[in-house]
């Protein structure tokens, strides 16, 4: 199973996994095992070996070879069917590399590899982002928005109907979203070039848009897609509030946005050319609101709570959802009929998304969860699992830009199973948003009764390929995301 032949003279490097899916964790791990040799070799374990390690299996050992011998950075791969510590010794590497978590366990390797001289390596790569659509649509025929990964739909026996039933669905939901209000003002500009006097771009600025941001967009997307929203926040006494109140009026979303005199209304602006942000600048403050306020969000919570079958907290850390709140929510919704979701972005600010205990899902970027965990080194299966514990979680949806999302679920006391969603839209506008469109429409999809988890990735991986596909934070258009589904 080679793909380039061996020289004698190459250093060998050797892995070894089940790789049911080859991830962004996968493909990190062997870009490091490149830079050390010459020729990659990778062991795929035989279905026998797998089950050892994994109460579940889904794909089979066929299959899994095949997605492995796919991948352009490795030279050969070889079946591993008796042992892994039998198979190194036979092809006695220079290099074996093993992930992170590995390197305090004792690991069976270590005296094969030594015996002959060898290097056992402990690294879960480095923690950059590749592109794996790079160089897609060359040919100029525009594509779908929404890719739909067929080989995702197929492991999980997922129908393209019953996408579509389920996005119908949504308007049965009753939700409640609570989080922080941001009001984005893109200011369209024409580049003039740069300054004589000193090194700087000059643009000059030719309009303006404003859009509703934060989570008054998750509830615009929400109530465009059907749901009956409730959406409570926080704002200033100013401009920006009326402008707020109202365009959430018009998208129909009931929302509540307690007043806070010490702080104006959280404000970005985006100074963009040729459809590129040049650069922001933000008008917040980040502090938390006060138990005088606190006590007035919970007040107005116990009015609707109880009538919702989804609670969302969309949190941008900008004050409206100190840890105290949460935790009063918390006590106030309890209960086994409804679904429970997070985000805590964490972009140009710190947040903990673990922080939000017992939710059904909660969904980080890669550098929010690692924030969270104080953890720069292990592979991202490790990373979700540790955040899992700490979280007290079944669902994760780890964001990962243009590499997609990974999924780790946990159902059924069963071990955490893990898969991956490539970027549906390999031709985005503005990547603003996508999160925000993801979270809803996983966190929708969840709270209907006969979706399970991989379902709602799914659904929040496709209207987030919608969302990308335009300028600004415009709500989700339900119509033409089935229309695409339905042809």
């Amino acid at each position: 199973m080679s793909k380039r032949e061996k020289n004698s003279s190459n250093k060998t490097v050797f892995i070894s996994g089940k790789f049911e899916v080859l991830h962004p964790g996968h493909l990190r791990l062997f870009r490091f095992a490149r830079e050390l040799g010459d020729h990659l070799i990778v062991g795929v374990l035989s279905d026998k070996l797998a089950k050892e390690q994994t109460s579940q299996l889904i794909i089979p050992e066929d299959l899994r070879v095949e997605g492995v011998q796919s991948h352009s950075e490795i030279d050969e791969v070889v079946f591993v069917k008796d042992s892994v510590s039998k198979t190194i010794k036979d092809l006695k590497p220079d290099y074996v590399v093993k992930g992170k978590e590995h390197e305090s366990l004792s690991n069976e390797e270590q005296d094969v590899v030594e015996e002959y001289g060898g290097r056992l390596v402990f690294s879960s790569g480095e923690v950059v982002f590749s592109s794996l659509d790079l160089l897609k649509n060359l040919s100029g025929v525009k594509p779908k928005i929404a890719n739909l990964p067929s080989d995702y739909l197929d492991r999980h026996e997922i129908e393209k109907n019953t996408l579509i039933s389920t996005l119908e669905k949504f308007s049965n939901l009753n939700i409640c979203i609570i989080g922080d209000l941001i009001i984005d003002e893109y200011i369209s500009c024409d580049p003039l070039g740069m300054s004589q006097e000193e090194p700087s771009i000059v643009v000059k600025p030719i309009g303006s848009e404003k859009f509703i941001g934060g989570a008054g967009i998750v509830s615009a997307h929400a109530a465009s897609l059907g749901a009956k929203v409730n959406y409570f926040g926080v704002s200033g006494n100013d401009e920006i509030r009326d402008f707020a109140l109202e365009k959430l009026e018009q998208y129909g979303v009931n929302s509540t946005l307690i007043l806070d005199e010490s702080r104006p209304t959280t404000r970005k602006l985006r100074y963009r050319a040729q459809e590129k942000t040049l650069f922001r600048v933000s008008y917040l403050h980040q502090d938390s609101i006060g138990q005088n306020l606190q006590k007035k969000m919970v007040k107005k919570l116990e009015n609707v709570i109880s009538e919702c079958d989804l609670v969302v907290f969309s949190d941008f850390n900008y004050g409206c959802l100190p840890q105290a709140l949460v935790n009063k929510i918390l006590k106030k919704v309890n209960r086994d009929n409804l679904i429970m979701t997070a985000d805590s972005q964490a972009s140009s600010q710190t947040g903990d998304i673990s922080r939000f205990k017992g939710m059904d899902l909660i969904m980080p970027t890669e550098r929010e969860a690692r924030v969270a965990l104080r953890n720069q080194e292990d592979g991202l299966v490790v990373l979700l699992e540790k955040l899992r514990k700490k979280s007290d979680t079944n669902t994760i949806i780890l964001k990962l830009g243009g590499d997609g999302a990974l999924l780790s679920v946990k159902e059924n006391n069963l071990s955490p199973q893990i898969d991956r969603i490539p970027a549906l839209n390999s031709s985005p506008r503005d990547i603003m948003g996508a999160g925000d469109s993801m979270l809803i429409g996983a966190s929708l999809a969840l709270a209907l009764t006969d979706t399970n988890p991989w379902l709602a990735g799914c659904i929040g991986s496709i209207l987030a390929a919608h969302q990308v596909s335009q300028i600004g934070n415009i709500p989700l258009n339900l119509d033409r995301i089935l229309q695409e589904l339905k042809d």
